[in-house]
């Protein structure tokens, strides 16, 4: 349940900056309907799913001791679609830029595209929250990489929210790093993943996701080929999955692999960010 410490301080932060706000010591705060409400939304309500099944993980309570996985994957899609609803009837957005190529219209199936990249990276995070520090350096890679993006895109307090977020992590970081004092649980790993998910279709950068989150996307893939192969054909791809467990099983240790797994995390998220700066003609 450590994933409390970082978007409890992120509402922390963000309430503070209200308060300035009001008091006039700023001109804006963290909280904007425009730029935060949406991903704020996602940060907690997705929170407080991951939240009840830590709780009932730690209790030992249900058959897989925590949320079995069809009522969480429930609630999971219901948030994503009250989500996707929201960007294509509230706010509009229909399409999705394919870099160098333009914007591709969707209409009505702009909604299970949305749906997908919720579900999805708030999945992936999840499968890569295994290792101690392994979520939490590659999650920091990811919003500092989005809130470049926003900045960009002239998103100035969602690229604020990203730096918060940032923080918050980092503060996490400093004790999650072995031997870890806190885990971040699906309380951290779900609600992350979702928000990253949220501010990739805020900043219509879906394939630059692909990038800035490869190790989210290559964890997610190696659960998926274990699975399918075990089912059709009886055997194993990896030792382990995901793919983190499969390195630990060959002999690498702990660190080893965090260490490696954010090298290859951040060189992957540049190629990411410069190709999500070139379509937005900051070069």
């Amino acid at each position: 349940m450590g994933g409390i410490l970082i978007w409890g301080t992120v509402l922390l932060v963000i309430g503070f900056s209200k308060l300035l706000s009001i008091f006039g010591v700023f001109e804006h705060s963290l909280l904007n309907r425009k730029e935060t409400w949406l991903p704020l939304f996602t940060l907690i309500t997705t929170a407080i799913l991951g939240l009840v099944d830590d709780y009932l993980n730690i209790k030992g309570s249900g058959k897989t001791k925590g949320l079995n996985v069809k009522p969480k994957m429930f609630w999971m899609t219901l948030l994503a679609a009250a989500g996707a609803y929201w960007f294509y009837s509230k706010l509009g957005y229909s399409s999705v830029h394919i870099p160098g190529i333009g914007n591709l219209e969707l209409g009505i199936w702009y909604i299970p595209v949305f749906m997908l990249v919720f579900v999805g990276t708030s999945n992936a995070v999840n499968f890569t929250d295994g290792l101690d520090g392994l979520a939490g350096g590659l999650l920091i890679i990811a919003f500092g990489a989005f809130g470049i993006l926003a900045a960009a895109k002239s998103l100035f307090i969602l690229a604020a929210f990203c730096a918060v977020v940032c923080g918050a992590l980092f503060g996490f970081l400093w004790h999650n790093i072995p031997p870890a004092k806190f885990y971040m649980g699906d309380t951290g790993a779900i609600a992350l993943g979702a928000t990253l998910g949220v501010i990739a279709m805020m900043t219509d950068a879906i394939f630059p996701l692909i990038l800035i989150g490869f190790i989210f996307v290559i964890e997610t893939l190696s659960v998926i080929i274990q699975l399918t192969s075990k089912k059709f054909f009886k055997r194993k791809v990896f030792a382990i999955a995901p793919l983190h467990h499969h390195f630990e099983f060959k002999g690498w240790n702990e660190a080893t692999v965090v260490m490696r797994f954010w090298i290859v995390g951040g060189l992957i998220a540049v190629f990411g960010l410069v190709l999500g700066l070139l379509e937005n003609n900051v070069f």
